[in-house]
């Protein structure tokens, strides 16, 4: 095992286990190697940002903070690929979105040479037209669903009507590559979708939102849609 190999396996071991600690004399028995040695990793791993730390007294180690750490990401060049493109496709169009150049660049910086280069290729030859989303109505939608307060908005229908409502937000819907907000809307007194690219202007009243289930929004829609595949690992 080289150093590289042994330093991940260092965060692997104390990941493990956290939040107990581990002594330098048992990592260095564990990973066969001096104690000195194994000082000298957990120490290039602190300064390197890595979230261990350094426990004194007769029950203390070395221990990492879980919440602060994820596990070594690797992805295929198809995942990767599967990645950069959703996010391209949601770049400034869809909930929750602002943060996907951040998170895709955490991803690239964790991609391997050859799975990198592959992903870039392909990359190339992806392009997207620009948002016809309203600047700033998108932030307004998220943090009226996320903190579940009511939302004002000025909307425009299918056949170009404009109008402006008070939404009660129940939730957000994706069907057939639009975005729509669910929600109890005031001025018709019923459950009605949003679509988010004809929502011209978006503004939180800063009053709280009853919550509403999406079957008390629409009963038919509630009994349609489904999970999606791609978020049950973070419901779980």
């Amino acid at each position: 095992m080289n150093r590289t190999e042994r330093l991940y396996a260092l965060v692997e071991e104390l990941r493990a286990v956290a939040p107990r600690p581990r002594t330098v004399g048992w990592l260095a028995a564990r990973f066969e190697v001096s104690r000195r040695t194994v000082q000298r990793d957990l120490q290039a791993l602190l300064e390197s940002g890595v979230p261990v730390r350094a426990e004194a007294g007769r029950r203390g180690g070395w221990f990492i903070d879980r919440r602060t750490s994820l596990p070594p990401v690797n992805l295929t060049a198809a995942e990767a690929l599967a990645v950069a493109t959703a996010l391209a496709g949601a770049e400034d169009t869809t909930p929750f979105s602002a943060a996907g150049r951040s998170a895709m660049r955490k991803l690239a910086a964790a991609l391997g040479e050859s799975t990198a280069e592959e992903v870039r290729a392909l990359t190339g030859l992806i392009h997207v037209l620009p948002s016809r989303t309203a600047p700033g109505a998108l932030t307004a939608v998220e943090r009226a669903v996320a903190e579940g307060k009511v939302l004002w908005i000025r909307y425009v229908d299918a056949d170009g009507q404009e109008s402006e409502r008070e939404v009660e937000p129940g939730g957000l819907l994706a069907a057939e590559g639009s975005w729509y907000l669910i929600g109890w809307c005031r001025s018709r007194r019923a459950g009605r979708g949003f679509r988010l690219d004809r929502v011209r202007a978006a503004e939180l009243t800063g009053e709280p939102s009853p919550a509403r289930a999406i079957a008390e929004l629409d009963r038919d829609l509630a009994a349609r849609v489904r999970r999606a595949e791609t978020l049950r690992s973070l419901r779980a």
